[in-house]
């Protein structure tokens, strides 16, 4: 008994006050040339590596580098943004950008929405063999969101501001509804809903690799 209570002291000491490093960084450029390592809060548990192509001529390749608490490795598909992320648990680690999205087609076909609709159809590529619905509210913003998802995406826990969430198989599986809706003056303008449906988007590209 004594031995194994040494051991576990000796244990302690040498563990105790271990934080992950990682690299951290957001460039629009492309590269996360300007990546810097850090210590990571207490509770973190990963290194993430995300890379976000919107798809649109007038928005720009992000790469994002960061400490998590949790982390899913994969893609995912909007139709007008693409993600891909990957995720480690080991110091520095996350020195590699994460991969661009996959562009090969693997056959599969889910609908996506756009802001003003979701009868758009988007070729799923790579590893996406789901597709996936969910609602995500920002402020007095609510719309639906679909696409294509990788399994391990699907398998997100909880996720702030982000509802109903479901993954099916087969083609065009999610449904094709149209469900975008806001409050407030002029929220209805085209340019508005679509800015915000992109904002939207985005912020939940990150919420699904990061949480």
């Amino acid at each position: 008994m004594d031995l194994q209570l040494s051991v576990f002291l000796l244990f302690t000491l040498f563990t105790a006050g271990h934080s992950l490093s990682c690299y951290e960084c957001v460039s629009m450029t492309g590269s996360c040339d300007n990546q810097k390592l850090k210590t990571c809060p207490n509770g973190s548990s990963n290194c993430m590596s995300l890379t976000v192509i919107p798809q649109n001529q007038f928005s720009f390749k992000t790469k994002i580098k960061d400490c998590t608490v949790d982390c899913q490795s994969g893609s995912i598909n909007f139709g007008i943004s693409k993600l891909s992320s990957s995720c480690c648990n080991t110091d520095q680690c996350n020195v590699q950008d994460a991969p661009d999205p996959s562009n090969i087609p693997n056959g599969r076909k889910c609908y996506y929405c756009d802001g003003q609709t979701c009868l758009n159809t988007v070729s799923c590529s790579g590893t996406e063999d789901r597709c996936v619905n969910a609602t995500v509210t920002v402020e007095s913003l609510s719309a639906v969101v679909k696409g294509c998802a990788t399994t391990s995406i699907c398998d997100a826990t909880f996720i702030p501001s982000v509802g109903g969430i479901s993954c099916c198989e087969g083609n065009l599986c999610n449904g094709a509804q149209s469900v975008t809706s806001c409050e407030g003056n002029l929220c209805n303008r085209s340019q508005s809903v679509t800015q915000s449906f992109l904002f939207l988007c985005c912020s939940l590209l990150s919420y699904f690799m990061m949480h």
